[in-house]
């Protein structure tokens, strides 16, 4: 890494540490900078140059504080794949954007990133942590938005512990496009618009929803999908009223009549049959931890719901 890069590279993972409670100070080369965090020591090195990372890697530091000398790790963030040691942990593109993603999620909920670093032996740690188990599915395939939230870092967005289920909540998910146009005296008044969104199949409720993020694929085992309890039919209903409300236009006719003048209201509403609707049905991963109260995570977005799921629920 060169000028830019080098400083940006240095800069995010700065913010990275620092968001897990590390206090960064500048060193001098080879290495970019420090962490200390309650007597844990990383030694960071951002760059792509093999030899530079091989000079890093076998070179021993001593630090000492007060005439102590302190443990030590050595952290390399590199964007070359091939990159390898015997002595660093790495940090690649897929780990960076991953703990660069939960950073930003900690600091929208002004909370501490929870990051750690396992033991090493000073003379053969390991060169990357090692890879989170993969997700057991259950063959059950449904169209649903992406789980991006970890059961761990749910329940910490939660903020109680308890029983933590993973469960796929129904919703219609809408398309519309409007058209047509209505005269009221010398006025023209025109309804054209389109637009999407999606109403919770359980309360009514509408939420924006990024219909392009939907695929269809299996769900994780032991997750829940919950029956919807609006038809789809009463959707198209709830969502007809909507959007003839939300189309609605209120318009003021001005009138002079000798030396007065008239101000006339008229409401003009959009005919029903203008109106062209999509309806499909979609599922929203949702969280659920049951401690000493029920709070629920939206699994895309990270968002505690502020209204819960009703009791009783149907489960497919």
């Amino acid at each position: 890494m060169e000028g830019n890069l080098r400083e940006n590279a240095g800069m995010a993972v700065k913010a990275i540490l620092e968001t897990a409670g590390f206090e960064v100070q500048e060193v001098e080369a080879p290495v970019d900078f420090s962490a200390i965090r309650e007597g844990e020591v990383l030694l960071v090195l951002c760059s792509n140059d093999q030899t530079e990372i091989e000079e890093f890697d076998r070179t021993r530091f001593s630090l000492k504080v007060d005439d102590k000398e302190l443990e030590y790790r050595k952290l390399v963030f590199s964007l070359e794949e091939t990159v390898e040691t015997e002595h660093c942990i790495v940090w690649g593109v897929e780990e960076f954007v991953r703990y660069a993603g939960e950073t930003a999620l900690a600091r929208i909920l002004d909370r501490n990133l929870s990051l750690s670093f396992a033991s090493t032996q000073e003379d053969n740690p390991p060169s990357k942590e090692p890879e989170p188990e993969k997700e057991a599915h259950s063959g059950i395939t449904i169209p649903h938005l992406p789980i991006k939230v970890s059961r761990q870092a749910a329940e910490k967005i939660a903020g109680v512990s308890g029983n933590t289920t993973l469960r796929f909540m129904p919703h219609w998910y809408f398309h519309y496009v409007s058209s047509g146009e209505q005269m009221y005296k010398d006025h023209r008044v025109l309804f054209d618009g389109d637009g999407s969104g999606a109403i919770n199949a359980i309360n009514g409720l509408q939420i924006e929803l990024d219909g392009s993020a939907v695929a269809e694929k299996e769900i994780p085992t032991d997750s829940e999908v919950v029956k919807p309890k609006i038809s789809k039919e009463a959707a198209a209903e709830q969502i007809y009223k909507d959007l003839i409300d939300q189309l609605t236009k209120q318009v003021r006719i001005k009138q002079v009549k000798g030396d007065a003048i008239f101000y006339e209201e008229k409401v003009i509403r959009p005919d029903k049959k203008n109106i062209q609707l999509d309806l499909t049905s979609v599922f929203v991963p949702v969280w659920q931890v049951r401690g000493k109260k029920i709070v629920e995570i939206n699994a895309t977005t990270g968002d505690i719901l502020a209204v819960p799921m009703d009791e009783g629920v149907e489960i497919l």
